[in-house]
Formats: structure tokens, C-alpha cells, sequence
């Protein structure tokens, strides 16, 4: 029942540049988990930035739901930006890769997301321990953990779209748009 639900907002710490603020997402949010959230069954994650232009209803819930990033979703692997660099924890190689995933907005039950974001953290720390960035910082290491533990349902572009990117005729509706995270 709607009158169940509850919507609970968390004060997050600030930090000195938006690479840092990507950087650290995955920690508090597995802290938070471990800390905050334990009656939770269901997390939807999304950036501050996003706007909601449609209706988002039961449609983006599952153990682990991801969306495709609205500029690569028709390129194939080769032209996805995953980390190529063999020292980072998040380098994919190039002849491995399916999909390129947007790491502003995803959902899923409390464990699948606790286990993804603890994941994404530990490799970004070991990268940060060795002075690497990983070139889409921890959307890379997201990338890379959802190449090797598949999400459950994977949304269209249309969930996620960028401000930056033309509308094409197979995006029917664009239910949310984010901002640009031009550095």
C-alpha cells in the first residue's frame, strides 16, 4: 500500500570537486546500507541531477536494474569507453563488453546493491592507493562489476537520458533527463 511507503532523505558529506563526489557514491552508499537502510527492500539510486519527465513506476524494480547509457547503447564494445588501462580494478579489455551501463541511476534489492556498491569501492580504493582515476571514474567500476554479475533487468536509454544528447526516433518517451557533468 502507498500509505506503507516512506521516503527517508540522508545528509551526505560535501567534498571539494565532482570526481570526488563520483568517487565516493559507492562507499556511502554500502555504509549507508549497512548503517541506515536494513528495513529497505527495494534501493533506487539516482544522482541529484536527474529530473523525472514521465512516469517511473514497478516497471524499474528487480534484484539489479540497470539502464544503458543513451550514448552508447548502439555501439558495439569496442567504442565504449570502459577503463582500457591494465593497472586499474576496473580495465576491461577489448574484446570483452555487452553493454555500457550509466552509473546515475540504478535499483535493486538491499543486498544486490550493497553487494555492487562495497564491490565498486573496494576497486576504486585499490586504484586510489596506486594514484588512479579510473577514466569514468566509479562508472567504470560499475561497468566492470556488471560485466561479471549480470543485472537482472536492463532499462532503455529512455530512463536515463542525457541533456546533452539529441532525442532519436526509436526513444519514444525520455522519462528522465540528467544534467550535464561536463569537468
Amino acid at each position: 500500500r502507498s500509505s506503507d511507503l516512506q521516503c527517508k532523505v540522508y545528509k551526505t558529506p560535501s567534498y571539494d570537486s565532482k570526481v570526488r563526489v563520483f568517487m565516493k557514491r559507492m562507499e556511502i552508499l554500502h555504509l549507508d546500507i549497512k548503517s541506515k537502510l536494513i528495513d529497505v527492500q527495494y534501493l533506487v539510486c539516482a544522482d541529484v541531477d536527474i529530473v523525472f519527465h514521465d512516469t517511473v513506476g514497478v516497471e524499474i524494480l528487480g534484484d539489479l536494474v540497470t539502464a544503458l547509457h543513451p550514448g552508447f547503447y548502439k555501439t558495439g564494445s569496442v567504442g565504449f569507453t570502459y577503463e582500457r588501462r591494465r593497472e586499474s580494478q576496473a580495465y576491461i579489455p577489448m574484446d570483452e563488453g555487452d553493454f555500457y551501463y550509466q552509473a546515475n541511476f540504478f535499483a535493486g534489492t538491499l543486498q544486490e546493491i550493497y553487494d555492487l556498491t562495497k564491490s565498486c569501492d573496494a576497486a576504486i580504493k585499490s586504484d586510489d592507493s596506486k594514484g588512479i582515476i579510473a577514466i569514468f571514474h566509479d562508472e567504470s567500476h560499475f561497468n566492470k562489476y556488471l560485466l561479471y554479475h549480470k543485472p537482472t533487468k536492463i532499462l532503455s536509454p529512455e530512463y536515463i537520458w542525457s541533456s546533452g544528447i539529441r532525442q532519436t526516433s526509436e526513444i519514444r518517451t525520455i522519462k528522465n533527463i540528467h544534467g550535464d557533468k561536463s569537468f
